[in-house]
């Protein structure tokens, strides 16, 4: 199905991340202020997708409590500019792991067992959404799919888990 697909793992790095957040700031003309910087960091050391409260915790520091308001205006910013996406069935965000083409959708594959979120696109399901979307004569702002169930690990885990009960008994 998945012509690129991300495995929750940041591959891509923290520093490549920061890095390619650097130079479209610079080719667009656009401040990467350090709130923004320090929520795309916090965003991307992190395995699991990030409320914008708890990243305003993991921001502040004792006497100096950073406002979610003023998180969310990074975050507005930084999904504007395709360094991250919020999973919407989470009210969360997860680091953007590649660049998209315009017109490129993205499908979240979300582990309801382990929280984690891989990141997809497919072309099969492109056409399929824009044969959809054409005969509801309907033009969306934003194409993502989020699809909920259990990533391979944690079905392998309840597949051992399911092996080793019934070897004991």
């Amino acid at each position: 199905m998945g012509e690129r697909a991300g495995h929750g793992c940041g591959c891509e790095g923290r520093t490549d991340l920061l890095a390619r957040a650097e130079r479209l700031c610079d080719e667009r003309g656009l401040q990467f202020t350090p709130l923004r910087q320090r929520t795309l960091e916090v965003i991307a050391a992190e395995a699991r997708p990030l409320g914008a409260y708890d990243i305003a915790e993991r921001l502040s520091a004792p006497g100096r409590r950073v406002a979610a308001v003023s998180v969310y205006r990074a975050l507005d910013f930084l999904t504007e500019n395709g360094l991250v996406h919020r999973i919407a069935s989470r009210n969360a965000f997860v680091p953007c792991e590649h660049g998209h083409h315009d017109g490129e959708g993205v499908v979240f594959l979300i582990c309801r067992a382990c929280g984690s979120v891989d990141e997809t696109s497919s072309a099969e399901i492109e056409r399929g959404l824009d044969r959809t979307l054409a005969k509801a004569g309907f033009r969306p702002a934003s194409r993502i799919v989020e699809v909920e169930g259990e990533c391979g690990a944690c079905q392998e885990r309840s597949a051992e888990s399911r092996a080793s009960g019934q070897a004991g008994a």
